[in-house]
């Protein structure tokens, strides 16, 4: 009996840990709105150039009131970015860049950046949405 248990447990704790790499992706519909796009311009204050997807962030003024609101920005994988153009010093933090790109469902301030302008040169981001239209 206790032999049947432990194969049991074993197999539940091999199903679960096989379960947790398909957790750890999403998909590009299931956070963004391909609906709701976003066009801001704004400051970069940090980019995390790193696998499974590059995120970078920008501090956006408000024209109206000058409130500003750090945007969150995610785009597509290192080796996808490179094969693009883009290398690991593309963006600096205190450039001021353009984003193109589709807004997050829950109405937060993130974004899938589907085109990024950098010293006048606009340059496609390898986003989910733009890789897999």
């Amino acid at each position: 009996m206790k032999g049947r248990l432990l194969t049991i447990f074993a197999a539940a704790i091999v199903v679960a840990a096989s379960a947790i790499p398909v957790v750890a992706h999403h998909s590009f519909a299931a956070e963004f709105d391909s609906a709701k796009t976003v066009d801001f311009t704004g400051v970069v204050t940090k980019v995390e150039w790193m696998n499974p997807h590059v995120y970078f962030y920008v501090d956006v003024k408000d024209p109206q009131t000058g409130k500003i609101t750090n945007w969150g920005c995610e785009m597509g994988s290192p080796n996808g970015l490179t094969r693009q153009g883009w290398n690991r010093n593309t963006l600096k933090i205190g450039m001021m860049i353009r984003v193109e790109g589709s807004a997050a469902k829950d109405g937060s301030n993130v974004a899938n950046a589907r085109n990024v302008t950098v010293d006048g040169k606009k340059l496609g981001a390898a986003s989910s949405e733009t890789a897999n239209p």
